[in-house]
């Protein structure tokens, strides 16, 4: 019997498939917290007759969630370690009412507050550090009575009253914008060239890493997919831009964020530190017996989420105008749920700050969008756990699918 001729085009077929397939495994695996991201954002926009997106609105988000966001940066690095950090928002509070003593009650100059604020964070975080690193005290226990310690510090430190005003310059680090320098009038010019240049700095970006992906004969995408990719990106980066210009422009909060997000990124992909952190949480004893110094590290993991904590909470202090007894509370369940929903593994070694950006935007948008409609505290709680439950799992589903 004959066998069939099978032509070029039934032999491209499979390959096509076996292509898209993968591509869809890949992509689904990397961006499923962005899908899900754009798929809330999308739901609240129909749902608040168009109102998630206007200008006020976008500003106000990046607003309420910068002490989130930064919190979240930290958290990941502790995540990544194996630990868990529930300090965090009573450390927010009691740096934030430290902070008002010296600037409100004291006079204290601007700059000098603000460093002594940061010092006191990163104490902290070195008293909880030596207890979890060398001691051994699991990081729970440890950071649970900080949470119970510093909460009731705060409420000393204040004597169970809000301190307030702070000076305007303070309240600007929170609630201010960049001038337009190009004074573009009803247009904020300045945001739209600084959108510019984000996008020109972020095609010369992609161009290299191909480049030297290329170099090495790595596993190129597409030409067609990676032009879309870029494409799709630089839109969104000149929409966001043009949209806060239509407003105030760039809060200067977002510049602080910008430099953390880049900052962080680089440290944990670019260099050995970042390697290390990754190896701890993998196998702590094996990263020890290749001579990683674990106790040390993880020492300065939980400094650098006392800094953190810190400047989260001296931006709520500013944004607030006020400093609070009850300031921070549920912080740290805001920032351990962001590390998670931006795919941060409990059992430590796997997570990006990118990641935890994407999950405190999930959070952020959700608490938005909720009070926008108008649902109650009780209600906001009920969905936004089940939609947490929801992202997470969905996370899990795809990764499991694709592995």
């Amino acid at each position: 019997m004959q066998t069939p001729v099978q032509t070029d085009k039934d032999r491209a077929q499979p390959g096509y498939f076996q292509l898209f397939r993968d591509m869809y495994k890949q992509n689904i695996r990397k961006y499923s917290m962005v899908i899900a991201l754009v798929f809330i954002m999308l739901l609240f926009q129909i749902l608040t007759d168009g109102i998630l997106l206007r200008p006020l609105n976008i500003t106000n988000l990046i607003l309420q969630n910068s002490y989130i966001l930064i919190l979240a940066i930290g958290m990941m690095l502790v995540i990544i370690t194996g630990h868990i950090d529930l300090s965090v928002g009573s450390v927010a509070a009691f740096v934030g009412a430290v902070s008002a003593m010296m600037i409100i009650e004291n006079d204290m100059p601007l700059f000098a507050a603000v460093v002594l604020s940061l010092l006191l964070g990163a104490a902290i975080g070195a008293w909880q550090g030596f207890w979890i690193a060398y001691v051994k005290i699991p990081a729970f226990i440890v950071t649970l009575a900080g949470m119970l310690l510093f909460r009731g510090l705060t409420m000393i430190v204040l004597e169970g009253k809000s301190i307030a005003p702070f000076p305007v310059s303070f309240q600007k680090m929170a609630s201010g914008f960049i001038p337009d320098w190009l004074n573009g009038g009803a247009l904020h010019m300045t945001t739209i060239v600084a959108g510019a240049g984000v996008s020109i700095l972020y095609l010369v970006y992609q161009l290299q890493q191909r480049n030297m992906q290329k170099k090495f004969q790595f596993d190129l995408q597409g030409k067609g997919l990676f032009a879309v990719k870029v494409f799709f990106i630089i839109a969104i980066i000149n929409l966001f831009t043009y949209i806060l210009a239509t407003y105030e422009g760039i809060p200067l909060i977002l510049i602080t964020l910008f430099i953390l997000i880049a900052g962080y990124t680089f440290v944990m992909k670019k260099t050995v530190i970042g390697r290390r952190i990754y190896a701890i949480g993998g196998n702590e004893k094996a990263a020890e017996l290749s001579g990683i110094k674990t106790k040390r590290l993880t020492f300065m993991v939980f400094v650098n989420m006392g800094v953190l904590a810190a400047l989260s909470g001296l931006i709520f202090a500013a944004r607030l105008n006020a400093a609070t007894p009850k300031a921070g509370n549920l912080f740290e369940l805001d920032a351990i749920a962001a590390c998670f929903i931006g795919g941060a593994s409990a059992y430590g070694g796997i997570g990006t700050i990118g990641g935890a950006i994407i999950g405190g935007l999930v959070m952020g948008v959700m608490n938005n969008g909720m009070s926008l409609l108008g649902l109650g505290i009780d209600w906001q709680q009920a969905i936004k756990g089940l939609v947490l439950l929801i992202a997470v799992a969905f996370d899990i589903y795809n990764k499991n699918k694709t592995s």
